[in-house]
């Protein structure tokens, strides 16, 4: 499928749209910036969308849903990813660390540590709400006011002076890293019970045995692959047989 995206617009598929002079100029100016911080398109042979210019770190030009074509809800978009991420950084690390050295596992931490203590549930909630309800109504106006992540009165939050393209761009990828492997790491546990480093030792012992093909819910991994496969690559051909227009080409129909 990657082939026959790779060489639709030879076919002549694309033809209006490349020798369109203000769709040249844009794509050079992309690959410019983007050569600039070590970034590539996602899908080699087609093109990006015209809001995805390569000026955001970690920008590959992949929104086949056009969530981002809101020029208004893109920088929120961006934030909403920067910060989901940071929080996915902090839980796999714990996550792995706590199983590492033998404590309590990740989905056993919050019993473990209300054990013996004088807060019930009910008070450890409501204590959550309201420090994290306060931090996060400080962190969105200092967003709104200053376009950068911060921290209650630190926007931006960068105590070691390394606010660059380049570790812009490694935080991204690793917070997008991060967030996959989360996913992963609770779905184990939801399918097999199991820590990440128990499932680790399990596969290892046995490759072919224990896997996730292999696992209670496999035939469904094996659909969800191929539709993440093809879906996206979908996507664009349909882009690119179009004229391109914000209009016709909506993959989400209410979007």
């Amino acid at each position: 499928m990657a082939a026959i995206c790779r060489i639709a617009p030879a076919l002549g598929v694309n033809t209006v749209r490349a020798a369109a002079a203000k769709k040249s100029t844009r794509s050079v100016r992309t690959f410019a910036v983007n050569a600039g911080i070590g970034s590539s398109h996602w899908l080699p042979g087609s093109e990006p969308p015209a809001y995805l210019d390569g000026t955001m770190a970690g920008d590959y030009g992949f929104d086949p849903l056009r969530l981002g074509a809101n020029p208004e809800t893109l920088p929120y978009l961006q934030e909403a990813e920067l910060m989901n991420g940071r929080w996915a950084m902090h839980a796999t690390a714990g996550i792995l660390f706590t199983d590492a050295v033998g404590l309590p596992k990740w989905w056993e931490a919050g019993e473990a540590a209300m054990d013996g203590s004088a807060f019930d549930f009910k008070s450890l909630v409501a204590f959550q709400v309201v420090i994290m309800g306060f931090l996060e109504a400080a962190r969105i106006r200092g967003f709104m006011a200053t376009g950068e992540s911060g921290v209650i009165g630190n926007f931006p939050f960068d105590p070691t002076g390394q606010d660059s393209p380049e570790m812009k761009v490694k935080e991204v990828k690793n917070g997008r890293l991060a967030m996959m492997s989360f996913l992963g790491m609770v779905s184990q546990y939801a399918v097999t019970g199991t820590s990440p480093i128990e499932g680790l030792k399990a596969h290892m012992a046995n490759p072919t045995g224990v896997n996730i093909f292999t696992s209670a819910v496999g035939g469904e991994v094996v659909a969800a692959i191929i539709f993440a496969s093809i879906a996206p690559c979908y996507f664009v051909l349909k882009e690119q047989i179009s004229d391109g227009s914000d209009d016709e080409f909506r993959p989400i129909p209410w979007q």
